[in-house]
């Protein structure tokens, strides 16, 4: 394998473009964050050596055997987060990247394209929390002034200019030849009256157009299983590289009919766009797919990602995926979502059971069905709760369990089997009194508490929108607003730590719940229910026993309730004093 004379950044970026150089199949998507690509542009500035690259010649009478992919050029982390495929003529050879994948994109992305990553406190869905922006660097940057010259900004942001910021778009640099060209960007910046302006954009045109930065070794042979071997041996070294990402590339490669790559990342964004929105990974499918396809082990190990294996989970996909539609839909109509569900892998055994049953969507909706959703629903619900479940010896524990699904699981969920094993590998169900304590005692938030609360009140249908509702609104519980209303001064701290327990958490269906607004509960109650019996019946359903009309009842209905629903838990999951 020949070390390459090194070529410049300016040249490495044209054969990207002409689509000379593109990503096997067999590599993963792009998964630096901006500040990555900031600082590996400093480093360049700097001199400091950015690593060796691995490229493979692909000869033109193999070119056909492999699928292949372009660089990412406008990233955007919820519409374009993938590399886009690419078809390559069949009488010529290219050049696929083993090896530094991450950097060439970085490059690509800061010279010639841009990125758009979600802002803080903002929601997926909302179309301004993706700003598109571009790579700047500042020409008035002191070195050693602790603040990165490189940095993504939106293209009004950039004309902002102070005494210690101006900004030089980086992409521009590409389209410099000569020293004239970059003197006539610092006139037109106006930065004249320094050297540094000049001397920084005069280092970067260097570092793009005249240095050999990007140093290279080539491998010429054209059996996969060598690559792959180099492949892995050249990537698995990295912490930014995760196994399965490896595993997929394998996958990618001897899946014979269809792209494993498009297709597992394709169904991860649909089962993730399920109802309120789900966070599931491509390691998530990827275990799903071991395990329904009856792989002997679950494990992200590289033995069972054998041809053999591969053939047998493409095969079966199309079926794989139904069942893990139906398993998300089924769940999201439990009333989970990414933010409640606290561990994905406790899916995989409900998307086994319902693969072997062949459910489809009838299944979570069918009265036929009702009893066996119900099993499903609690036993899901208890697996969350009881800490340790899907943490150490996962992989066990579902292979363990796949087997119990196998042999009972025919006409009906076999919660009881499935438990019994669980116990049997130190996974027990069993609560003790003091867990039931601590669950009771559960925040707002809290991953436990909507598990929770869909175990004490199943009536209310969690296929309709919902929310976990304040029966005392925290609206109320300022300190200001409690001390106006009566509130004892050094009760007023303790009003604040338990307005978000469980005690005071109800659910209800979201339209209700917006025009309850900060009502206290009987104010509301006597509103929505002037029927007596009703209202009774309302508080009966929710444990809520008797409420004061003041703030000040607060701590004699959280005492009561509390008390109530440690009852309930109790009874729920088998516990008794």
């Amino acid at each position: 394998m020949p070390f390459q004379t090194p070529i410049t950044i300016e040249k490495a970026l044209k054969r990207v473009h002409h689509h000379q150089f593109v990503l096997p199949a067999i590599q993963r998507e792009f998964v630096w964050q901006p500040e990555q690509i900031c600082t590996l542009f400093d480093s360049l500035m700097k001199g400091y050596p950015i690593g060796s690259f691995l490229f493979w010649n692909v000869g033109k009478e193999s070119v056909r055997k492999y699928k292949y992919y372009d660089f990412v050029l406008h990233y955007h982390q919820r519409d374009n987060p993938h590399c886009p495929p690419v078809t390559m003529p069949p009488d010529q050879g290219v050049v696929a990247v083993l090896d530094g994948q991450q950097r060439l994109t970085a490059l690509n992305i800061g010279l010639r394209g841009s990125l758009a990553v979600k802002e803080p406190r903002k929601w997926w869905d909302n179309p301004h929390a993706f700003p598109v922006k571009r790579l700047y660097l500042n020409l008035l940057d002191v070195e050693g002034d602790n603040e990165p010259p490189f940095t993504f900004l939106t293209e009004e942001r950039a004309r902002h200019r102070d005494a210690t910021h101006a900004w030089f778009p980086a992409w521009r640099i590409l389209e410099i030849e000569s020293g004239a060209d970059l003197f006539g960007h610092v006139i037109e910046m106006g930065l004249t009256q320094s050297k540094e302006p000049f001397r920084l954009l005069e280092r970067l045109h260097s570092v793009v157009h005249k240095e050999g930065v990007v140093a290279y070794y080539e491998e010429d042979a054209q059996d996969l299983d060598r690559v792959l071997h180099i492949f892995i041996r050249t990537n698995s070294g990295g912490t930014k590289l995760s196994y399965s990402d490896l595993l997929l590339s394998i996958a990618t490669a001897q899946w014979a009919g269809k792209d494993a790559r498009k297709e597992i990342h394709t169904l991860v964004d649909e089962l993730n766009g399920t109802r309120f929105g789900f966070a599931l990974s491509k390691d998530f499918v990827l275990k799903a797919g071991l395990m329904l396809a009856e792989v002997a082990s679950v494990g992200f190990n590289v033995t069972n990602f054998t041809a053999e294996n591969m053939a047998v989970l493409e095969g079966r996909w199309e079926v794989i995926k139904q069942a893990l539609r139906v398993t998300v839909g089924l769940v999201a109509d439990l009333g989970y979502s990414g933010q409640s569900l606290s561990a994905d892998s406790a899916l995989l055994p409900i998307a086994h059971y319902l693969y072997k049953r062949g459910a489809d969507d009838s299944f979570r909706t069918s009265r036929a069905h009702a009893a066996d959703r119900d099993a499903l629903r609690g036993w899901l619900a208890r697996s969350l709760l009881k800490s340790g479940i899907w943490g150490a010896g996962l992989d066990t524990l579902l292979t363990a369990l796949r087997e119990v699904i196998n042999v009972h699981g025919a006409e009906a969920f076999p919660v009881d089997e499935l438990e019994s094993r669980m116990a049997q590998r130190g996974k027990s169900l069993r609560f003790e009194r003091e867990e039931v304590e601590d669950l009771v005692d559960s925040a707002y938030g809290d991953r436990r508490t909507f598990p929770l609360l869909t175990l004490l009140f199943p009536h209310v249908d969690l296929r309709n929108h919902f929310h976990v509702d304040h029966v005392f609104p925290r609206g109320r519980f300022s300190a200001s607003r409690l001390a106006k209303a009566g509130v004892p001064a050094d009760q007023i701290e303790w009003y604040g730590e338990h307005v978000d327990r469980l005690a005071n958490l109800q659910l209800l269906e979201g339209p209700i719940n917006v025009a309850k607004k900060d009502k206290l509960p009987a104010e509301w109650l006597t509103e929505v229910y002037p029927d007596t019996e009703a209202r009774r019946a309302h508080c009966d359903r929710h444990l809520l026993g008797e409420i004061g009309t003041e703030v000040t009842t607060f701590p004699a209905f959280y005492a009561s309730r509390r008390e109530r629903l440690v009852g309930r838990v109790a009874g729920i999951l088998g516990v008794w004093a």
